[in-house]
C-alpha cells in the first residue's frame, strides 16, 4: 500500500471530518482485510460469539467491539486528518509472526486461550504494519480492548472466584451476625446458620455465580472504557480505572449479604432463580453509583493551579478596574 492510498484525507485546520471523506479505493481495501481476517480467525471468531450467547458470565461480549468502534468515532477527526506509512520493519515481521505462530499454536502447542489472543495480537500487528505508529498511537485501545471480550478459560476461571466466593462468605457472615438471635459461621464458601435455636438446612451456598467474577469482568471493561472517555487528568484516571476492582468486589458482597437475609429472615424461594438472578443485575447500576460518586469527588475536591491562578489574575484584574476613579 503506497503513501498516497494510506492518505485518508487532506489536513485542513478547523474542518469537520466524516467518515464518507475516506476514499472507496480505502473502503475496498479495509473490505479485503475484513474478509481475509474472517476466513482466517473466523472459527475462533464464531466460538467466541457462540460462548457469549451461552454463557451470562461473557454476555458483555457482545458490547466490547461496539465501544472499540465508539472509541474509534471519538478520534475521527484525529484518524482522517493525518497520513499514514505502513511499518516494513517491525509491523511486517510481527504479523508474519504471528499468522505463522497461529497454525503452530493449534496443531504443537494446543493453548485453546492463546487462539483468541493471537487473533486480537495479529490485529494489532495489521494496524502497525498498514498504518504504521501514527496509526498504531490512535487505535491501540480500541484494539486491546477486545481483549475483555476473550471467556477466561473455564479452569482458570473457576480458581479466580474461589477467593472471591470465600471474601463474600466472610463478610456476609459478618454482616449476618449483627441480627439478634442469629448465628452465622462461613465454612469456606458455605455459610451456615443458626437463627432463634434452629438451624438452617440446606446452609446458604456461595455459588459460582455469586462470585462476582461476571460483574468484575463487565465493570473492570466499562471502567476503562469510562476512564478513557472522561476528560481528566492521567492520576484521576488511574484512580477511576483502579477503583473498579474494590468497587465491583463491594457490590458482590452486598449482593450476597442481600441474598442471605432474603433467605434468612424472608422467604428461601426469592433467594434463588429469577430473583437471584434480578438481585445479580441490580448490583451494576449500584457500581456505577459508586463509580460515580468517587468521579464526582475527585471532580470537585481537586483544583487545577492553572484556573487558581487565571481566577485571581481576574479578580485582580477586576479589583483595579473597580479602583479607576471614574470620568
Amino acid at each position: 500500500m503506497s503513501s498516497s492510498q494510506t492518505q485518508m484525507s487532506c489536513q485542513t485546520p478547523g474542518r469537520e471530518y466524516r467518515w464518507t471523506d475516506i476514499p472507496a479505493s480505502v473502503w475496498l481495501q479495509i473490505a479485503v482485510l475484513v474478509i481475509l481476517f474472517g476466513w482466517f480467525f473466523g472459527q475462533d471468531l464464531w466460538g467466541m460469539v457462540n460462548r457469549w450467547t451461552n454463557d451470562s458470565s461473557w454476555s458483555h461480549g457482545f458490547l466490547i467491539p461496539l465501544f472499540s468502534l465508539y472509541f474509534l468515532h471519538q478520534k475521527k477527526d484525529l484518524l482522517l486528518s493525518n497520513s499514514y506509512q505502513p511499518n516494513w520493519k517491525l509491523g511486517v515481521p510481527l504479523l508474519i509472526f504471528l499468522l505463522l505462530l497461529y497454525p503452530l499454536n493449534i496443531v504443537q502447542f494446543k493453548f485453546a486461550y492463546g487462539r483468541p489472543i493471537l487473533m486480537v495480537g495479529t490485529l494489532g500487528a495489521m494496524v502497525l504494519f498498514l498504518g504504521g505508529w501514527n496509526l498504531f498511537r490512535l487505535t491501540w485501545l480500541p484494539v486491546g480492548f477486545l481483549f475483555f471480550a476473550i471467556p477466561l478459560p473455564d479452569r482458570l476461571y473457576s480458581q479466580m472466584t474461589i477467593p472471591l466466593r470465600q471474601m463474600a462468605a466472610e463478610v456476609a457472615t459478618w454482616v449476618l451476625n449483627l441480627i439478634p438471635d442469629l448465628t452465622a459461621t462461613a465454612n469456606g464458601v458455605v455459610i451456615d446458620v443458626v437463627y432463634k435455636g434452629q438451624p438452617l438446612s440446606p446452609g446458604l451456598d456461595v455459588a459460582e455465580a455469586c462470585s462476582g467474577m461476571r460483574l468484575l469482568m463487565a465493570f473492570v471493561a466499562l471502567g476503562v472504557a469510562m476512564a478513557y472517555l472522561h476528560e481528566r487528568p492521567i492520576w484521576q484516571r488511574m484512580v477511576l480505572l483502579l477503583s473498579t476492582i474494590p468497587i465491583a468486589i463491594l457490590c458482590n458482597v452486598v449482593r450476597v449479604t442481600i441474598t442471605g437475609l432474603i433467605y434468612i429472615l424472608w422467604n428461601p424461594e426469592y433467594a434463588k432463580g429469577i430473583y437471584h438472578d434480578m438481585l445479580g443485575l441490580m448490583m451494576l447500576p449500584l457500581a456505577f453509583g459508586f463509580y460515580g460518586i468517587l468521579a464526582w469527588l475527585m471532580g470537585n475536591l481537586y483544583t487545577d493551579e492553572e484556573e487558581v491562578q487565571s481566577d485571581l489574575i481576574i479578580r485582580r484584574i477586576e479589583s483595579s478596574m473597580a479602583k479607576e476613579p471614574k470620568p
